[in-house]
């Protein structure tokens, strides 16, 4: 088994994969009378010839030291992981080389994976594992998945 050591998520470290979804920094606008801040158009959702699915997932909670042996990847469009919870999660993401990165999000962050990007399954790590997920709906098979030979455990 190969070790991998998870690190913190950041928007410059993750960027060849996706986009960081949170609320650093001041609101790009203020709205509804001056009582919201809009964080605007924080992820590139891709989705080709489908449309926008917004669906729920509910994930069984992981730990680390986290053992993982497959990544998937959708070749027709982007997909977005958001916490419904104020906790954090575990994000594997892996280049054309299929070697595995892992990240661990900020409490209450979100991702989007950039279309064919390889990644991990949904990982929470405490919470109720409750997301809202964004991505493409449509024809076509929108699901290739890679089994490594030598499995890798990640740890914190």
């Amino acid at each position: 088994m190969k070790d991998i050591r998870a690190r913190p998520l950041t928007a410059a470290a993750f960027a060849p994969f996706g986009d960081v979804l949170n609320c650093d920094g001041a609101p790009d606008r203020i709205i509804n009378a001056g009582l919201c801040g809009r964080f605007h158009d924080r992820a590139q959702v891709d989705v080709g010839d489908g449309r926008v699915g917004i669906s729920l997932f509910r994930s069984e909670l992981r730990r680390l030291p986290y053992q993982i042996d497959l990544i998937e990847r959708h070749p027709l469009g982007s997909q977005a992981f958001i916490p419904m919870s104020m906790d954090s999660f575990l994000v594997v993401v892996a280049g054309d080389d299929l070697v595995p990165q892992a990240f661990v999000t900020a409490p209450g962050e979100g991702i989007n994976f950039h279309r064919g990007t390889w990644h991990g399954v949904l990982t929470p790590l405490s919470g109720p594992g409750l997301f809202a997920v964004i991505d493409r709906i449509g024809d076509g098979a929108n699901l290739e998945e890679h089994h490594f030979a030598t499995a890798y455990r990640i740890t914190a």
